[in-house]
């Protein structure tokens, strides 16, 4: 099953390695703001990830001054990584984010959503409605090479009440570690 243009976010309630921001435990209402909501699927040891920190933290901080929510989501199997635990999210998040960092462990929300790869993002609008899944832009290891910002292009769109025009793109990055 995977989330489509349309469809309503799917509720959750995880646990948050960025206590700093939200609290020990963070559920979809908690996360939404008045304009909306961005879930990102990402983890710690991604390379595309590590090369799209500091651009997701800018982002982040857009959001959060323009009412829409921000979460970052690990569904990563961390017996496969173990650089993608909780207590490396903790350790990630003591560096400093601005956003609350879930743990799915079970990995029952990246299935309820669909998500495919990290760094992968959904955006849902003022009535938790999809907008737009994808990636953020079309060079996440390298940020002097980005020429398409589809995810803050969508955002916008969302800010100014405008139709988005690329609502869906393929995300970029490594394949999330399922569970066996």
């Amino acid at each position: 099953m995977s989330l489509k243009i349309g469809d309503k976010a799917v509720e959750y309630s995880l646990p948050n390695a960025n206590q700093q921001i939200g609290g020990p435990e963070v559920n979809l209402e908690q996360s939404r703001k008045a304009n909306g909501l961005v879930v990102a699927f990402e983890c710690n040891h991604c390379p595309y990830v590590i090369a799209s920190v500091g651009r997701m933290n800018a982002l982040a901080e857009f959001c959060a001054a323009n009412e829409i929510g921000y979460v970052g989501i690990n569904s990563n199997d961390a017996s496969v990584y173990a650089n993608d635990s909780f207590e490396h999210m903790e350790k990630r998040a003591e560096k400093g984010m601005p956003y609350a960092y879930l743990y799915d462990e079970s990995q029952s929300v990246a299935r309820a959503y669909g998500a495919k790869r990290t760094p992968e993002f959904y955006l849902f609008d003022s009535e938790n409605t999809l907008v737009y899944r994808g990636r953020m832009d079309d060079s996440p290891k390298d940020p002097n090479q980005v020429s398409s910002t589809e995810l803050k292009d969508a955002i916008d769109a969302v800010l100014s009440k405008t139709s988005i025009r690329v609502p869906e793109t393929e995300s970029i990055g490594c394949s999330v570690k399922w569970k066996v």
